[in-house]
């Protein structure tokens, strides 16, 4: 094999789906739907994304 075909059979790299600045808006978005559900069972799974997200951004 040559050095052209290696680099060809290398998986491209990824790339990044969300910068920093989502996901300040997608926590916002969690936090303000958190209110409408908190008296719902769902609403402890998005605590917990709330939460996730916060260690992201």
């Amino acid at each position: 094999m040559t050095t052209d075909t290696m680099e060809a059979l290398q998986p491209a790299r990824s790339r990044a789906v969300f910068s920093q600045e989502d996901f300040g808006l997608i926590r916002t978005a969690i936090a303000h739907y958190l209110k409408e559900v908190q008296e719902q069972p769902e609403s402890v799974k998005y605590a917990n994304l709330y939460h996730r997200l916060g260690r992201v951004a």
